[in-house]
């Protein structure tokens, strides 16, 4: 692998990963969080392999939900250690796994970058809104994942995972997180590209 930046990255990652794996708060959770963080790192590994390249922003907002998702899996999401901002803002919930669901929206970026770098699209219009429509399904789809995976595993694996804590909108606004999120990477990428 040439690409230092992304190297850099992995083997951030891979001491993330090292660290958290010790003791888990649920060990079913972190290798149900953590499956998803594998199936991530290799598609990248895989694309890059097969000469499908980002540019260094774009593998930095793509890992940004790596570790988030990597530090979610030790803990569980609503566990996480976050009441600095909890407190702050006031909130009656930790909304680490916000950020988390924000930072899935990144992913937008490297698909228009692709789409721009293949002259896939020529309308700007379709360019910046088809990543947006595609991390908002892929969104709707982790939802209805979690949802299965709730309904059909014990009763506190299946709330660990979902990490609703008690909010009856929380696929929604994790929903509604991820497609802002996409909104906000396509925004960087056009203001970048002008």
């Amino acid at each position: 692998m040439q690409n230092k930046f992304l190297q850099g990255l992995l083997v951030c990652y891979a001491i993330v990963f090292t660290v958290l794996a010790f003791n888990p708060i649920d060990r079913t959770t972190w290798f149900v969080e953590n499956l998803t963080v594998w199936i991530i790192v290799g598609v990248i590994l895989i694309l890059y392999a097969r000469n499908i390249r980002f540019s260094n922003l774009s593998y930095a907002m793509m890992f940004v939900l790596i570790y988030l998702h990597t530090i979610g899996g030790h803990w569980t999401f609503a566990e996480v250690p976050f009441g600095f901002v909890t407190d702050l803002f006031d909130f009656e919930r930790n909304h680490f796994d916000r950020i988390a669901h924000f930072s899935v929206g990144f992913y937008a970026f490297p698909i228009v970058e692709f789409l721009k770098k293949k002259n896939m699209v020529s309308n700007n219009f379709l360019l910046l809104t088809y990543p947006v429509f595609a991390i908002a399904t892929v969104a709707m789809s982790y939802e209805l994942i979690e949802w299965i995976y709730a309904a059909y595993s014990a009763p506190e694996a299946g709330m660990a995972y979902l990490g609703s804590q008690g909010d009856i909108w929380d696929a929604q606004k994790d929903m509604l997180a991820d497609t802002l999120g996409a909104i906000f990477a396509v925004t960087v990428f056009s203001r970048l590209k002008k």
